[in-house]
């Protein structure tokens, strides 16, 4: 009689359950036999948990197995969280930098510091803007009588008297004379005629009768001549003012074409700025 090894013969307790379950799961039951309920069939084909129970040894494996299948499952979700990889999360540049260990920067010797600078400006007062607005009212009435000056006057010019001067010899009495003629002539911008005058225009104008051509500048016409003193002074010579100028007239007054509204007229010298000039000499 053959011998069987022990190992298989011995007896596998669960999967004999396993097969009676098929078996009786394949089983016709008859109509008229009571029906166990599911829950009755199913817990008697299954062993016994006393059978199934394993060791403490088996149980700690359990235990380590389903404890690092969780802990896989849970990585992606701390790890890759959504979002977390936008430039927001980024480290900036401050905290690049606070992170770093201590730095140093060199700077050479010919480096200076940028100047500082501050705007500055000038208010202007009302008082200022309405003698801006005076000045230019004047200016555009000038420009108008220059305009009625121009028309209205059709003697002799500057020009024609250095043509053909009518009177070729000069002395200051001789120059006095002819200059008194043109009292009360009104006072114009830029005139250089009877029809009206300026200062240097009249001192010009006069002048040019005796064959002398002058500037239309009363600082240009104090530079023709020679400074003299006050004491030696005589009727005839200029009285050089800044920016004016006229015929001395004797006694420390001068013969002069005035401002705008003025006419020529004879008037004490109202001030200590002035030197006398003599054409001539």
């Amino acid at each position: 009689m053959a011998r069987f090894s022990r190992r298989r013969l011995t007896r596998n307790p669960a999967r004999g359950a396993a097969t009676k379950a098929i078996i009786a799961a394949k089983a016709p039951v008859s109509p008229t036999s009571p029906q166990p309920d599911a829950a009755a069939r199913v817990a008697s084909t299954l062993p016994s948990t006393r059978r199934l129970r394993r060791g403490p040894v088996a149980n700690v494996l359990v235990m380590a197995v389903s404890a690092g299948i969780v802990g896989t499952l849970a990585i992606p979700a701390y790890a890759f969280a959504p979002g977390s990889t936008g430039p927001q999360f980024a480290q900036t540049d401050v905290t690049k930098l606070t992170k770093a260990q201590a730095q140093s920067v060199e700077v050479t010797d010919d480096v200076i510091a940028a100047p500082v600078t501050a705007d500055g400006y000038d208010t202007v007062t009302g008082a200022e803007l309405q003698a801006a607005a005076e000045a230019e009212a004047a200016r555009v009435a000038a420009e108008q009588a220059m305009t009625s000056y121009a028309a209205s006057y059709s003697g002799p010019s500057v020009g024609d008297f250095l043509a053909n001067p009518p009177y070729p010899n000069f002395d200051l009495a001789s120059v006095y004379s002819v200059a008194t003629q043109y009292t009360g002539v009104p006072y114009v911008y830029g005139g250089a005629t009877p029809a009206g005058f300026d200062c240097s225009g009249f001192v010009m104008y006069v002048y040019a009768q005796f064959g002398v051509s002058m500037p239309h500048s009363s600082a240009g016409q104090g530079a023709m001549g020679t400074r003299i003193s006050e004491a030696d002074a005589q009727p005839g010579d200029l009285v050089i003012m800044p920016g004016h100028d006229g015929f001395y007239a004797g006694n420390g007054m001068i013969l002069h074409a005035p401002y705008e509204g003025a006419s020529v007229r004879v008037q004490p010298i109202w001030t200590s700025d002035y030197y006398i000039v003599r054409i001539g000499i």
